[in-house]
């Protein structure tokens, strides 16, 4: 029987999604909160894809309403921001049904167990999977309301699961749209691996220039250049300390572009230039942009709370998150998720692991166990 799903968010990724599972001729719902932006797609249901892919997909269902979008569903893609994963758990709490798969494209940091424990909070008893992927699959834009080009697929993408037993049954599920899709230990490997954390905000904030200015330019290509290439070696540096000390396969972020896209070279610098699936990917219009708003309090912010928790110093990551702040005049230690909001505070990392496999957190002064509720 073939896979049903539903793609949430309408955005660049939504589209590109949608378009994709419904031209490899799978049932699709797209859902968007805001009907404006879905208005032409309900009244002509079809995506017209170009780039690595070229097609027509015709969409099962264009709505804003979840319960309609997710009923009779087996798979519940979303592709919203990190800054809507909770609200959206809230929203979805009360329709889902047993063994529905929820996954989330990507978590960032902490996605899997954020939702997982929202789901509680909110009253599903339901047996539910929450997965989360490391990345997502595509570099894509969005070319109009009924179009996208998606200018590359990576050739391999990490994925877990909440219980992590089911990591294995997701991705089987998976395969016949993405078998890009690879198991990892847990989602900590899968937040903690976070390379948007790392190819985002400092890029995007030291380019502040010339995209506020509306010069466009090739993000990747043109906006790191060797300077640039240097801090992003330093800001992956502290993430691969935390992974190890929590007990994380760390993969470097040079390493990860040569396993995503083959692209190699002595240094970040270096491989981006030879990486040709960034070409053509200009840089954000303005600085409202997810690479700001998103990637810091969800990618850089948890990755330093649980930094901080484990008595790990982490100045670069720090430093781009307070020039976060000056620029934007937000608080993003206070807005985006930390140890608290994660549930994982005075956790060892054992306990994590424990959380992130069964979403059953272990108190160790008591010895009780309790079921995470966020």
């Amino acid at each position: 029987m073939s896979v049903r799903y539903a793609v949430i968010g309408a955005g660049n990724g939504g589209i590109a999604m949608a378009g994709f599972l419904a031209l490899k001729g799978f049932e699709v719902n797209l859902y968007n909160r805001t009907k404006e932006r879905i208005e032409p797609l309900m009244r002509d249901p079809r995506i017209e894809l170009t780039g690595w892919i070229e097609g027509t997909g015709m969409l099962s269902m264009v709505t804003d309403d979840i319960k309609e979008a997710i009923q009779d569903t087996e798979i519940i893609m979303v592709t919203v921001p990190a800054t809507g994963h909770y609200h959206l758990a809230k929203m979805m709490a009360p329709y889902l049904k047993n063994r529905q798969i929820i996954v989330l494209n990507p978590g960032r940091t902490g996605g899997a167990l954020e939702v997982y424990g929202a789901l509680r909070r909110y009253g599903c008893d339901k047996e539910i999977i929450v997965a989360e992927a490391q990345t997502f699959i595509y570099a894509c834009r969005a070319t109009g309301p009924q179009s996208a080009r998606i200018f590359s697929v990576k050739k391999e993408v990490a994925l877990a699961a909440i219980p992590s037993t089911y990591t294995h049954k997701v991705i089987r599920l998976l395969s016949g749209a993405y078998p890009q899709f690879v198991p990892a230990q847990d989602v900590m490997e899968t937040s903690l691996n976070n390379f948007g954390a790392i190819f985002h905000p400092a890029p995007t904030l030291l380019n502040s220039s010339h995209i506020e200015r509306g010069q466009p330019f090739d993000y990747y290509l043109e906006g790191i250049t060797p300077s640039v290439g240097r801090m992003l070696e330093k800001l992956d540096e502290e993430r691969m300390k935390i992974a190890r000390v929590v007990g994380v396969k760390a993969v470097s972020a040079l390493q990860w572009l040569e396993e995503a896209y083959g692209a190699k070279g002595d240094s970040i610098y270096q491989a981006i230039q030879n990486n040709p699936a960034y070409k053509g990917l200009t840089a954000p219009k303005g600085l409202d942009t997810r690479y700001i708003y998103e990637d810091v309090p969800y990618s850089l912010v948890p990755i330093a709370s649980l930094a901080a928790e484990m008595g790990i110093e982490t100045p670069v990551m720090n430093t781009i998150i307070q020039l976060a702040n000056f620029m934007t005049g937000r608080n993003f230690w206070v807005e985006g998720r930390n140890v608290e909001k994660l549930g994982v505070k005075g956790l060892s990392p054992m306990e994590i692991h424990q959380l992130a496999r069964t979403g059953i957190k272990k108190d160790s002064r008591t010895d009780r166990m309790e079921v995470m509720v966020g």
